[in-house]
C-alpha cells in the first residue's frame, strides 16, 4: 500500500515540476511585436552585409592590440584612432542608378571606379564599358597639416562609411576620424537617373587636431582613359577646361604638356571628348592651378591613356571648420545634358568662339535636333541638314558666280587698260575704278559672299566633333559617323595620312576637285592680271589638285560625319553652279547691261569721290616731280 502511495506521490511531483518548467519557458517567451523586431533586425544586418559594401582583398587590417595602436598613433596623431576602426580596410561602397555605377573605397574616401552605363568603349557591342575612373587611375587627397606639426594625406587613410538612403536618393557618407566625434567627412548623394551627384566636404571638431589658420589644399588627378576609336582624334578633343571670374571660361592647349593659374574657380572639367569629369562647387575656390600632361608620343601606338589631369584648390577653413557644397558629373560630353544644367557647362564643348559658337548653340544645334528626332537615321539627318544649309546659302552662292561673270566680261576691257597704262601704275588704278563705277561693277562683290561663308565653315567644322549622338551611329559602310569610315587597313603608316583608308574623305575629295575643275577656269578669267603680281590663273590651276589632296589628308581620320557632309555640301554646290550658269546667268545679258550702265549718268560715292581726288593728287604730285 505504501508502494503505491509513493508512486502517487512521484506523479504527483512531476506533474507539478513540469509545469513550473513550462511556465517559466512561456514566461520568458518573446511576443509578437518582439519576434517581429526581431526578424526585422536580422533582415536588416543582412542587407547590410550584402549590398552595402563589396570587399576587396584587404590590404590593411585593423589594429587590434596596444602595440600596433600605439605606432599607429606615433604614426597618425589623433587620425590613427580611424585605423583602429573595423572599417579600415580596402572595401569599397556601390552606390548606382540607372545611368551610372559609382565605387567609393574606404580608403582615401574618394571615387575608385566610375561606369557609365548604357555606352561601348571603343565600338558598338565591343562588351568593354566605357570606365572614366577604373584601376587607380584618379585620385582625391587632401592634404592634411596637424597641430603636432604633421602632413598627413587623406589618400592615404581610412574613412568610416554609411549607406542610407533619402526617398529615393543614396547617401553615401564617409568620416576620416580623429575621434568618435571629430572627423572630416565626404558626404555622396546620388539621385535617380542623374549623371551629376551631389558631393560635400565638412569638418567636426578638429579645430584642436588641425591648423585652421591657413587652407588645406586639395588636389585631384585623373590620368584619361581612351574610349574611342580613333586615338589622335580623341586626344585632340581631350583638354582641361575651367570656369573663373564671374563665368569667364579657359582651356589649357590640347596638342601639348600646359599649366595655368585663376582665380575664383567655379567649376573644373576634364573633359575626354565625348565623355567628361567635373567637379564644381558653390563656394568658389580662391584660386585652382592646372596641368595638363600629353601621354600620347605616337599616334599610332594602341595607347591606354590619352592625358594627365591635375588641379590643385585651396579649402578654406570658416570659423574652424571646412563646409563645402559640391558636385561631380560623370557622364557624355552632351550639349543638351549638359546645357540643362543650367551651369554654364555647355561651355564645356569646344563649339568655337564668337559668332562661331553662337551660329552652333542657336541655330546649326536645335535645327539638327530636330531633324534626327524624326527617326529617320543620324547619315540621313545629316544629308538633310546639309541641304538645309546650302539653300539657306545658294543666294550667297549666286552673288559670288554673278560678280565672277561680270569680271569676266569686263576683263577685255582691264587687259586694254593695262596695256595702254602699263608705264602708268597710279593712272591704270584710276581709269580702272573709273571702268568699275560706269558700268556698276563692284570688284569686291565676288570676295564678300566667300568672307560669308567661313563662319558656316567654321562652325560647322567645331559643330561635328562635339555632337555625341553620332556616336557609334552607323551609316552605309561606316559603323561610327563621331569616327573615321576605314574600308582598309594598311600594313604600313603613311605621315600625316595614317595606316587606314577612309572612304567619305575620297568622295569629298574627288567633289571638291570637279568642283574647283569647273569654277577656277571662271575665276581666272574674272580676276584682272595685276603688272608684277603672279599670274593667278596658273596659281588656281595648282590647287584644283591641291585641294583635294589636303582635304584627303586632313579629314582621313576625322569624323565620318564632317566628311560625309562636306561630299554632300559640294555635290549640292555643284548642282546650284550648274544651274545658275545655264539657266539664270547669262554672259550676253551682263555684257548688254553693263554696256548700258556706262551711258547712264552715275552719282560718285563720297568713298569714290575721296578715292579719285587722292589718286588725282597723287598723280598731280608724281607729274611735278618728274617735271623738275
Amino acid at each position: 500500500m505504501e508502494e503505491k502511495k509513493l508512486d502517487l506521490n512521484s506523479i504527483i511531483g512531476f506533474v507539478l515540476i513540469s509545469g513550473i518548467l513550462i511556465w517559466m519557458l512561456y514566461s520568458n517567451a518573446p511576443t509578437p511585436e518582439e519576434q517581429k523586431e526581431k526578424e526585422k533586425k536580422e533582415q536588416l544586418d543582412k542587407q547590410a552585409k550584402e549590398v552595402k559594401t563589396v570587399t576587396s582583398t584587404v590590404a590593411a587590417t585593423p589594429v587590434a592590440d596596444s602595440t600596433n595602436n600605439a605606432a599607429t598613433q606615433a604614426q597618425l596623431g589623433s587620425f590613427g584612432y580611424s585605423a583602429t576602426l573595423p572599417s579600415a580596410t580596402d572595401a569599397v561602397t556601390e552606390i548606382k542608378n540607372e545611368v551610372l555605377s559609382l565605387k567609393i573605397s574606404n580608403k582615401g574616401g574618394y571615387i575608385t571606379e566610375a561606369t557609365v552605363l548604357g555606352f561601348d568603349q571603343f565600338e558598338k557591342n565591343s562588351k568593354k564599358a566605357v570606365q572614366i575612373i577604373k584601376d587607380k587611375n584618379a585620385s582625391l587627397d587632401i592634404a592634411l597639416n596637424t597641430t603636432d606639426n604633421r602632413t598627413l594625406h587623406t589618400k592615404d587613410m581610412y574613412f568610416e562609411p554609411k549607406l542610407t538612403t533619402e526617398g529615393k536618393n543614396q547617401v553615401l557618407t564617409l568620416q576620416l576620424k580623429a575621434g568618435p566625434d571629430q572627423f572630416l567627412e565626404y558626404r555622396y548623394v546620388l539621385k535617380p537617373n542623374e549623371y551629376m551627384l551631389d558631393f560635400a566636404i565638412r569638418s567636426q571638431g578638429l579645430e584642436k587636431v588641425v591648423n585652421t589658420s591657413k587652407p588645406l589644399d586639395l588636389e585631384w588627378q585623373l590620368k584619361s582613359y581612351r574610349n574611342e576609336k580613333s586615338i589622335s582624334y580623341e586626344n585632340r578633343y581631350t583638354e582641361l577646361v575651367f570656369e573663373y571670374e564671374d563665368d569667364k571660361d579657359d582651356y589649357l592647349n590640347a596638342a601639348k604638356d600646359s599649366e595655368d593659374e585663376a582665380k575664383d574657380v567655379s567649376y573644373i572639367a576634364f573633359k575626354q571628348h565625348l565623355f567628361t569629369s567635373i567637379l564644381l562647387t558653390d563656394t568658389k575656390f580662391k584660386t585652382a592651378k592646372f596641368k595638363s600632361d600629353n601621354l600620347v608620343d605616337d599616334e599610332e601606338i594602341d595607347t591606354v591613356f590619352t592625358k594627365n589631369f591635375t588641379a590643385q584648390v585651396p579649402l578654406e577653413f570658416k570659423n574652424g571648420a571646412l563646409n563645402y557644397n559640391m558636385n561631380w558629373y560623370y557622364g557624355p560630353s552632351d550639349y543638351t545634358i549638359l546645357n540643362d544644367y543650367e551651369k554654364n557647362l555647355d561651355e564645356i564643348m569646344p563649339l568655337g568662339w564668337g559668332i562661331f559658337g553662337w551660329i552652333n548653340r542657336y541655330i546649326f544645334i536645335p535645327v539638327f535636333g530636330f531633324i534626327s528626332a524624326l527617326g529617320i537615321g543620324y547619315g540621313i539627318a545629316i544629308i538633310l541638314f546639309t541641304i538645309l544649309v546650302r539653300i539657306v546659302m545658294s543666294p550667297v552662292t549666286y552673288k559670288s558666280y554673278l560678280s565672277q561673270a561680270k569680271m569676266k566680261v569686263l576683263r577685255p576691257e582691264i587687259a586694254e587698260l593695262n596695256e595702254k597704262f602699263k608705264d602708268n601704275p597710279m593712272k591704270k588704278q584710276q581709269e580702272t575704278m573709273k571702268l568699275y563705277s560706269k558700268a556698276g561693277v563692284n570688284p569686291m562683290a565676288g570676295c564678300l559672299p566667300a568672307l560669308m561663308q567661313m563662319p558656316i565653315f567654321y562652325a560647322l567644322f567645331q559643330f561635328f566633333p562635339s555632337m555625341f549622338d553620332l556616336r557609334q551611329k552607323s551609316f552605309l559602310w561606316a559603323d561610327d559617323l563621331s569616327s573615321f569610315d576605314a574600308v582598309l587597313q594598311l600594313p604600313f603608316h603613311i605621315p600625316f595620312y595614317g595606316s587606314h583608308v577612309s572612304l567619305f574623305p575620297i568622295l569629298a575629295s574627288i567633289a571638291i576637285f570637279f568642283y574647283m575643275k569647273m569654277t577656277t577656269g571662271d575665276q581666272a578669267m574674272s580676276t584682272p592680271p595685276q603688272e608684277g603680281m603672279p599670274d593667278m590663273g596658273k596659281i588656281m590651276k595648282i590647287m584644283i589638285y591641291i585641294s583635294p589632296i589636303m582635304m584627303l589628308f586632313f579629314f582621313n581620320n576625322y569624323a565620318s560625319g564632317l566628311s560625309l557632309y562636306y561630299f554632300v555640301s559640294n555635290l549640292i554646290t555643284i548642282g546650284i553652279m550648274l544651274v545658275i550658269k545655264n539657266y539664270i546667268v547669262k554672259e550676253d545679258k551682263i555684257h548688254a547691261q553693263i554696256q548700258e550702265n556706262k551711258t547712264k549718268e552715275k552719282t560718285e560715292s563720297k568713298f569714290q569721290r575721296k578715292m579719285r581726288e587722292m589718286m588725282e593728287q597723287a598723280e598731280a604730285q608724281k607729274a611735278a616731280q618728274k617735271k623738275k
